[in-house]
Parts: structure tokens; C-alpha cells; sequence
């Protein structure tokens, strides 16, 4: 009896300091979101906010829009045209653009990107590359901002989406995207993504939320005023990968977002410089 009794304490404190900690848990998210409204408030001018209410009610969304997906690349090729470029080309919604922007590539980029004969695919190459900082992680969080700016820029399409020069989509990622986004009249839609652990397997991010390590550069679908709201290659100083720095500015704005619930993209681990550094 005293055993039972013993252990149905246990249990008892258990359950104490679980729900502790969850509220825990919830507090400090409560503080992050907090700290992230303030910095976007001053990243964000007020008449930016005020812009795209106007834009949003002049610019209904069509039924089968243009969607613009962006690459930037650096020294990638194999991966790029095997793996990346197949994976948009081939997508079930075929009304696409596709542009594809090296960060000053050196190695066969621009000549097996060239033999791919599709209209929708258009590439150029920087003639200079983006000065990033020395400092690896440093560099890591802003990699490829020059190139995914100068992408942004030559989209015609009324969605945006993105893709890293090693990653892929899943081959029905664009037609449900805007299937879902145009039913429920979105600005902004994040997905779930399978993520490669170093040992090979793969781990799902459900990405339930727009936070920080919740979202990826392709796992966001949105619509094209949001390209103005560039990446921003300073990040790196308040310790924020330039995608989720971006997406918080895009956030605070206050687009209709909404979270599509299958993952729709495979973000492979990063290897060896040889074939799979970032840009």
C-alpha cells in the first residue's frame, strides 16, 4: 500500500513539473514573439503596412496565377540541373516561371543550366559575387543574398516561392499550394518539410508556426508584393538567418497566412564543399 501510495505521488509530481514546463515553454514563447513584433517594428516603416492594404484590395488574386520560383546558386551545378531545376520543371502546375540567378558561378553552371530547353526557365549568372562575412556561420546565415534580390526582381509572377540549388519539391507542391491559396484567399502559406539528418533518415518539421527554425526558405509560398521586402545581407548582426529575418518583417506586415498541413519539400543536409557548399 505504501508503495502504491509512494508512486501515485510520484506521478503526481511528475504531472506538477510537466505542465510547469509547458507553461514555461509557452511563456517564453510569448516573450519571443514579443521581441520579434519590436524588431519588426522597427525594421518595418508604417507606410509599407499601409501599402499593402491598398495594394491587396486593388489586386484580387486570380484563379491560376503566374508563379514565380526563384534559385540562387553557387557552384552547384550537378545538383542544380539534376536534382533542383527537374524538381520545378516538372511540377503538376506548369503555368510557372523559373529563374535562376549564380552568385558569380565558376565552375559548368551556366553550360548544363543551357542545355536545358524549357521557355519557362530563364538563368544569369552575377558578374560579381555578394561580400558576405568571413566568419562561417556568419556567412551561412546571408549566403546567396545578392542572388536571391536579383531573382526577386525579375519575377513577373502574382505568387512567389523559392528553392535552394540542393533541395527539391515535392512534384504536386505548386498545384496544391495554389489550389489552397487561391480557396482561401492567402497571402502568405507555409508548409511542413522532411528534413536529412546526418545519418541519412529524415525528420519532419511540421512547421506549425511562422517562428524561427519552423520555416525555411522553400517551405513559404506568397504573394508577389512581398518581394519588396528584400533580404536583408546585414542579418547575420542580430544573430538571424536572412530567411527567417525576412519572413518576420513579411509577418509583422500582416498578410492572411495560413499554414498548409502535407509536406511539400525535402531540404537535404548540407556536405562537402565539393559539390554542396551554399552559396
Amino acid at each position: 500500500m505504501n508503495q502504491l501510495l509512494h508512486r501515485i505521488a510520484k506521478l503526481r509530481s511528475f504531472l506538477y513539473i510537466r505542465r510547469r514546463m509547458d507553461s514555461l515553454e509557452n511563456e517564453i514563447q510569448v516573450l519571443r514573439d514579443q521581441v520579434n513584433t519590436f524588431k519588426s517594428s522597427l525594421d518595418v516603416p508604417p507606410q509599407l503596412v499601409d501599402e499593402f492594404i491598398e495594394w491587396k484590395a486593388a489586386n484580387p488574386i486570380p484563379s491560376e496565377p503566374l508563379v514565380s520560383v526563384t534559385v540562387a546558386t553557387y557552384n552547384r551545378a550537378r545538383l542544380l540541373t539534376e536534382r533542383c531545376i527537374p524538381s520545378i520543371l516538372g511540377q503538376s502546375y506548369r503555368n510557372l516561371e523559373l529563374i535562376v540567378i549564380g552568385d558569380c558561378c565558376t565552375d559548368e553552371t551556366e553550360e548544363l543550366v543551357g542545355k536545358i530547353a524549357d521557355p519557362r526557365l530563364r538563368f544569369q549568372n552575377l558578374k560579381e559575387r555578394g561580400v558576405y562575412p568571413k566568419d562561417n556561420l556568419r556567412r551561412w546565415m546571408v549566403a546567396g543574398a545578392k542572388a536571391m534580390n536579383h531573382a526577386a526582381s525579375l519575377t513577373q509572377g502574382q505568387y512567389l516561392t523559392h528553392l535552394d540549388d540542393d533541395d527539391e519539391y515535392t512534384p504536386d507542391r505548386l498545384e496544391k499550394l495554389v489550389t489552397f491559396a487561391v480557396a482561401n484567399q492567402c497571402d502568405f502559406v507555409w508548409h511542413p518539410f522532411w528534413w536529412e539528418q546526418p545519418d541519412g533518415t529524415w525528420l519532419l518539421n511540421e512547421g506549425l508556426a511562422i517562428a524561427h527554425m519552423q520555416i525555411t526558405n522553400a517551405s513559404v509560398f506568397y504573394r508577389s508584393w512581398f518581394k519588396k521586402i528584400e533580404v536583408n545581407i546585414e542579418s547575420y548582426r542580430l544573430k538571424e538567418p536572412a530567411d527567417w529575418n525576412r519572413y518576420r518583417r513579411m509577418q509583422f506586415i500582416g498578410p492572411t497566412a495560413m499554414r498548409y498541413p502535407e509536406p511539400l519539400l525535402k531540404h537535404y543536409r548540407e556536405r562537402s564543399r565539393d559539390d554542396t557548399r551554399r552559396s
